[in-house]
């Protein structure tokens, strides 16, 4: 259940943001416009850490991937000044609580390397995150 919860308030966070933008969740129908910018939202779980011997508290970490689509051809800024907003978003130190779990943003969001696709430009934004989970 603290995957989804750690998911659900990353995404929420998301899609709060302002400016608004179309985004591809996991396993959720999204079909992109062509010519119109997305971002595709994926959490990624590392192995939790094991804080304790009782197995009653552990750490999951992770990083929240935010893949941003541009169409070709037509430079950096856009996606720079989205960039920003995410890093704006996601601070090192912000947290995001959802259904009793505090999601902590680890790191500054790092910027990925850029890949041509056949009709977008891509950039992937990593948002590295943990969170204590206690089990009762």
């Amino acid at each position: 259940m603290s995957a989804a919860l750690i998911r659900s308030a990353l995404e929420t966070a998301l899609a709060a943001m302002s400016p608004a933008m179309a985004t591809a969740y996991e396993n959720a129908p999204f079909t992109p416009v062509n010519g119109t910018p997305y971002q595709r939202a994926y959490t990624l779980f590392a192995d939790p850490d094991d804080a304790e011997m009782t197995g009653r508290v552990f750490w999951e970490r992770g990083i929240f991937q935010v893949n941003l689509f541009y169409p070709l051809n037509v430079g950096t800024a856009a996606a720079s000044a989205r960039i920003e907003a995410l890093r704006d978003t996601f601070p090192r130190g912000a947290s995001f609580e959802n259904g009793g779990v505090t999601v902590t943003i680890r790191l500054t969001p790092s910027i990925g390397n850029a890949q041509s696709e056949p009709d977008r430009f891509m950039i992937p934004i990593r948002i590295p995150f943990s969170a204590q989970i206690t089990r009762s």
